[in-house]
């Protein structure tokens, strides 16, 4: 007997974009979670929450080792949602999907304690998306919230509490202190700042290139000051 359907109702799909954080490990793999667990020490809950996309291109481990990482990974709350530039023969039941054709971005460097070789710079110029988009948020970022605004500027008149963070794929505005985390050029924009009008910040980075808040000098702390990128330096001075 055939079953008709008489109420047949449309399935609505909609498009939408998210703002991921893409790991991109090295060998030997010990020695990048050594890294890896040191910057989440120094950022509690960095990667808590946040959707993760693990990049495996032109890293040389089969699917055993692939596992192991992916439950290394689980450990520390680091969520993969999908595997990028791995070879297919690697992939397989219970893994994360592959993906592919995402949005070009910087790359996150996790900077060790030690002082490590520069990055290596393309040969060729790179085209930098220009961002003329804003927003303004008129209160203050509480912990455990994220303002994340890829197009363009984000201008926080207030402060931003420790445990939250601002997201700018241009530069980030800070009429306030800043205590948590503040990331400018987030989709690849080397001349994104950040400024703001009291410096405590957990963490700032421009273009990928992090500064943790040890890694500042001392005579910042608590002044008006802009950051801006260098190479792979954050440089910073105090705002007159």
């Amino acid at each position: 007997m055939t079953k008709v359907l008489t109420d047949a109702r449309s399935i609505r799909i909609k498009g939408r974009s998210f703002l991921a954080v893409m790991l991109s490990p090295d060998l030997p793999i010990d020695d990048w979670l050594t890294r890896l667990d040191d910057l989440a020490a120094r950022s509690a809950g960095f990667f808590l929450g946040r959707p993760v996309v693990l990049d495996l291109t032109d890293l040389q481990i089969d699917r055993p080792q692939l596992k192991d990482l992916i439950a290394e990974l689980a450990k520390r709350n680091v969520s993969i949602m999908g595997i990028e530039g791995a070879r297919p023969s690697i992939l397989g039941a219970g893994m994360p999907p592959a993906l592919k054709g995402g949005r070009s971005a910087s790359d996150i460097e996790v900077q060790a304690n030690e002082p490590a070789d520069p990055v290596s710079k393309p040969a060729t110029p790179e085209i930098r998306p220009v961002t003329t988009q804003s927003i303004v948020i008129r209160e203050p970022v509480r912990s455990g919230q994220s303002v994340i605004f890829p197009e363009g500027d984000v201008t926080i008149v207030g402060s931003v509490a420790s445990g939250a963070e601002v997201i700018a794929g241009g530069s980030v505005h800070i009429y306030g202190a800043l205590r948590g985390r503040a990331m400018a050029g987030s989709v690849g924009n080397a001349s994104a700042r950040i400024f703001c009008r009291k410096l405590e910040a957990e963490l700032v980075a421009i273009d990928g290139i992090y500064k943790m808040a040890e890694d500042m000098a001392p005579n910042l702390r608590g002044q008006a000051v802009q950051l801006w990128l260098e190479e792979d330096a954050i440089m910073a001075e105090k705002l007159i």
